[in-house]
């Protein structure tokens, strides 16, 4: 594949910067810059901004506030805004429910729910994971049983990212608890996190933080008609998710960032009598790196340029798992570099207010713990080698 951009490319990337350089606010800028995750309020703000522009969701259809553009351009949106670095648009909308929505839900639901996905009126959470069905999605035990006009919804979810500000959640529900095969009998159900029954309680994670929930679902009755798809063939619906959601889990902009700031930092950060830059081993670390991120590059634009069938055959793209596989290994490779550049300075803890100007290296370790979860969330990269195996080669 040829990776040089066409002059209108190019043109187009230089709109966007100059569009990212006058709206996104320093603060926000500078806030992920130094390795942070961006607020909700920031999230927000720039979604919104982005939606008014008509780029929050250039994939969807120009119906439903999309871009008839190429996939290349659609890339270099995504390229330029993590490099930025920019909040990314909530994926849980415009990544995963939306298409979905797009692809099976009714007019009505696509009416009601795209255009405030798309502005981030209402903050979406993903309900698949549970206690004992995280890679293996298709043993989850959550039900819901149909009485009249309503799901009654029963269960618990875990590792609900971003639970703590959404308003309503997608899920996966056991509606045929019979079916001897485990991919049937589910279905797909959008549910309001305001519904009476409804508990979400935080997940601390290793850093400290508070990113993920377990979420529990007592008696919750969810309108039939928030159903997406036809009843009992959700799966179809999920498989379609998750590959979006591989899809996007490369990063290639962010990874690119991330090394950018590294060999910035490492220009100034002392190694003995030299720099850290000018150590041999720390350098063919980097460049190793940085080879498999331009391969990650050409893989994805590859993977996008399919994107227009898959969305119309409703299919899922099995080499998005390839995308997933690389793209968290090579994000934990540089978490890995940043905990190396920052040294014994990294062993300081994040929640001591550490000198502003050693900042990052406070933030390296407990980056570099967090990020163990990439291999694992979106389906371990264990279960992505299954996927290839079989699609592939047919295994």
């Amino acid at each position: 594949m040829d990776l040089k951009f066409t002059a209108e490319e190019e043109a187009f990337r230089a709109e966007v910067r100059a569009f990212i350089d006058a709206e996104l606010p320093a603060q926000t800028r500078a806030h992920m810059a130094s390795g942070r995750t961006p607020t909700r309020d920031m999230t927000v703000e720039w979604q919104q901004k982005l939606n008014a522009r008509g780029w929050a969701v250039p994939h969807w259809p120009v119906e439903w506030g999309g871009q008839p553009w190429s996939a290349i351009k659609r890339f270099i949106l995504n390229d330029e805004m993590q490099q930025a670095p920019a909040p990314p648009p909530l994926g849980f909308n415009v990544t995963m429910c939306g298409p979905v929505l797009i692809a099976f839900g009714t007019p009505a639901q696509k009416k009601r729910f795209l255009p405030r996905m798309a502005n981030l009126d209402d903050w979406w959470a993903q309900g698949f994971s549970e206690p004992g069905a995280g890679s293996d999605l298709a043993s989850l035990k959550t039900r819901a049983v149909r009485q009249g006009d309503h799901y009654v919804v029963n269960g618990q979810k875990t590792w609900t990212t971003s639970a703590q500000y959404a308003n309503w959640i997608f899920l996966l529900a056991r509606t045929d608890p019979d079916n001897p095969k485990q991919q049937e009998g589910i279905s797909f159900l959008l549910v309001d996190m305001t519904t009476p029954g409804i508990t979400v309680r935080p997940i601390v994670t290793i850093d400290g933080g508070r990113e993920v929930n377990e979420v529990f679902f007592d008696d919750v009755r969810v309108p039939a008609e928030n159903l997406v798809g036809t009843e009992h063939r959700g799966w179809d619906c999920a498989k379609f998710l998750l590959s979006n959601e591989r899809t996007g889990q490369a990063r290639v902009g962010a990874s690119k960032e991330r090394l950018r700031r590294l060999k910035a930092l490492a220009r100034e950060t002392p190694a003995g009598a030299r720099r850290l830059i000018d150590d041999t081993r720390f350098r063919v670390r980097v460049a190793d790196v940085e080879a498999q991120l331009k391969t990650l590059e050409m893989t994805t634009l590859r993977v996008l340029a399919d994107e227009n069938r898959q969305l119309k055959e409703k299919k899922p793209n099995p080499a998005s798992s390839v995308l997933k596989i690389r793209g968290t290994e090579i994000q934990q490779a540089i978490s890995e570099l940043y905990v190396l550049a920052a040294g014994p300075y990294g062993l300081v803890s994040a929640g001591n207010a550490p000198d502003p100007e050693l900042d990052w290296t406070s933030l390296a370790q407990a980056t570099y713990f967090n990020w163990r979860k990439q291999s694992i969330y979106g389906g371990s990269n264990e279960i992505q080698k299954n996927i290839m195996a079989k699609a592939f080669l047919g295994l």
